[in-house]
């Protein structure tokens, strides 16, 4: 009897605990796109709500249609959709569905956006402009309050938008995998790819204590630097002997930019090189990397990124590549990649998007979330 009543008891308390879990998050709704509904499956888990029900799908005429089947009046919605190859259909089917809640008179709508798309369209191009900007407009245009995203290709990026955005950094993740998962790794280097991402680099090194290295050399050209009409001579000026024009050759032209041969700056001989960066996409200048770093000595190679978008044949580059492991988040899908490719391994970063969420919800501070994380983060 004793028994029966101690099983009681405890059936009890498991049952009010589930309600307390399911009243705390009634008014939650998860709604996802079809870029990534595995991972807003992931965050729904771990929050233990349930996905609302949302149809997201093409007319015939390639029109977004959205269907959202519950009633969401008064509830805080949070639409999961991050970047992937399908960019624009990605776009449009966030902007559609928040606008959708909006005009349901959803209480709040948070877009958690891992991947934010358009984000290396963030300065100044010729004859161009910030795509990064326009984005932000339309989203907070479409109904969207609050932004949770991760690891923007340029911080500066939270000053274009109108509502908040909480910028989550999977460096910790990636530190974890690098204590855990690579034998050796005090014997290790982390190499920045490239001069612009020695900050994030040297960011790691400290936090692991090992040594930094720096590729630096002549690399592809970039978009930026294509001739166009904007490098026309100027004008000569008209031959004048008056006091007052001294200079006679005109608007001075800037001297061209030659960068030396592609060579390592720091020691890898003998050594694991870890190669850091926030994105991995176009993987040729990371295969190039590879190939110089094997060819001073280093014995293994990893690459490290927040994004694996690896488009194009970057599976089969890396397959043929010198480089060892190419380990990613699940900011974006990459499944048919790792069919074509043994060396790519997944981190999965829900916990971080869902204890987010959680902490959104019930008004507490996100300061624990950026705990020790740097602006080279």
């Amino acid at each position: 009897m004793l028994l029966n009543k101690t099983r009681l008891v405890g059936f009890t308390n498991r049952s009010r605990k589930c309600n307390m879990e399911i009243n705390s998050t009634s008014d939650v709704v998860i709604l996802s796109g079809n870029s990534h509904p595995e991972l807003a499956d992931l965050v729904a888990n771990r929050l233990g709500v349930r996905k609302g029900g949302c149809s997201v799908y093409h007319k015939t005429n390639r029109e977004t249609m959205v269907e959202i089947a519950d009633s969401i009046r008064g509830k805080n919605i949070y639409i999961v959709q991050t970047g992937t190859k399908d960019v624009n259909n990605n776009i449009m089917e966030l902007l559609i569905m928040a606008y959708a809640c909006k005009t349901s008179s959803a209480r709040s709508i948070v877009g958690v956006i891992p991947y934010l798309p358009y984000s290396k369209q963030c300065k100044m191009r010729k004859r161009g402009c910030i795509v990064t900007k326009l984005l932000a407009k339309m989203m907070c245009k479409s109904g969207l309050t609050h932004i949770i995203t991760m690891d923007l290709h340029q911080k500066e990026i939270q000053g274009f938008f109108d509502c908040p955005v909480d910028n989550l950094r999977a460096s910790p993740f990636l530190l974890q995998y690098i204590q855990e998962s690579i034998p050796d790794y005090r014997n290790s280097v982390i190499v920045a790819r490239n001069p612009g991402s020695a900050k994030k680099a040297t960011s790691y090194a400290e936090r692991l204590r090992l040594a930094i290295a720096v590729i630096h050399g002549e690399q592809k050209e970039a978009e930026s630097d294509e001739v166009d009409g904007r490098y026309s001579p100027p004008c000569m000026p008209s031959v004048d002997r008056s006091r007052t024009m001294d200079v006679s050759v005109g608007v001075p032209v800037h001297p061209a930019k030659e960068k030396p041969p592609i060579n390592v700056v720091g020691d890898v001989g003998g050594r694991i090189a870890i190669m850091v960066d926030d994105m991995i996409d176009d993987v040729q200048s990371f295969v190039a990397a590879a190939e110089v770093l094997k060819e001073c000595g280093a014995y293994k190679i990893y690459v490290l990124a927040t994004h694996g978008l690896l488009s194009s044949d970057a599976p089969r580059l890396i397959e043929d590549s010198s480089i060892d492991e190419v380990v990613v988040t699940n900011t974006v899908p990459h499944e048919l990649q790792k069919m074509q490719c043994n060396k790519i391994k997944t981190i999965d970063i829900s916990v971080l998007l869902s204890e987010a969420i959680r902490r959104i919800h019930n008004k507490e501070s996100m300061s624990y979330l950026f705990k020790n994380v740097t602006l080279e983060d």
